[in-house]
């Protein structure tokens, strides 16, 4: 990815989260707003097939990692719920793809004075690719993202913490790249299962 799109991203995400804060400040009347803001790396393992030196198929497994930013900006309902809308860009080594989505943070225990909170996580939406640039005569097409997870939010109640996260992200995404001499069709069906490690702010 050129590096002028990868800044381009950064700065969107970033102008989203301050102007969403702008709109609506933290109160203690109402629903105050919440934000998530975090990046990290999107670790697995994949299996493919490849032709060997005598003509036969064998089978290859690569570990790979992939960079992943993401904001989460929503509203507290009630002093363990919030929900909101999701904005991410996730960097595959063969798609560029921006899933778009709601989700919600939910504390298990219950309000407090201590520093250091659990929270779980679900994120449900579409990867769009809109940043994406395949090469000649290949299409790649987004699909569902699911994305629950579990965290850490480490600072004083009622101010900016840290945020340490560990979630499990499924992305399906369609590709159709075109056809060689004896092809009938070259389409693939992808299901990127990821280990999403974030860390971030959260406010």
């Amino acid at each position: 990815m050129h590096p002028n799109r990868m800044l381009l991203c950064v700065w969107a995400l970033l102008v989203s989260m301050t102007a969403a804060q702008a709109q609506f400040p933290v109160t203690k009347q109402g629903h105050p707003f919440v934000n998530y803001t975090e990046v990290g790396g999107l670790f697995g393992r994949v299996a493919y097939t490849v032709n060997t030196w005598n003509g036969n198929n064998g089978e290859q497994v690569d570990n790979k990692i992939s960079l992943t930013i993401q904001t989460f900006n929503g509203v507290q309902l009630c002093p363990r719920l919030a929900v909101g809308g999701v904005v991410a860009v996730d960097w595959y080594s063969a798609a560029l793809l921006m899933p778009v989505g709601a989700g919600l943070r939910y504390d298990l225990a219950k309000p407090n004075d201590k520093n250091v909170r659990v929270f779980v996580s679900a994120d449900a939406g579409y990867g769009f690719t809109w940043l994406d640039k395949s090469s000649t005569n290949n299409e790649i097409k987004g699909g569902l993202m699911l994305n629950p997870g579990i965290g850490l939010r480490l600072g004083k109640p009622g101010k900016g913490a840290f945020v340490l996260s560990l979630s499990y992200k499924r992305q399906a995404v369609q590709a159709a790249k075109p056809l060689q001499w004896n092809d009938i069709s070259r389409d693939e069906s992808r299901v990127y299962n990821r280990l999403a490690v974030r860390l971030g702010i959260a406010f």
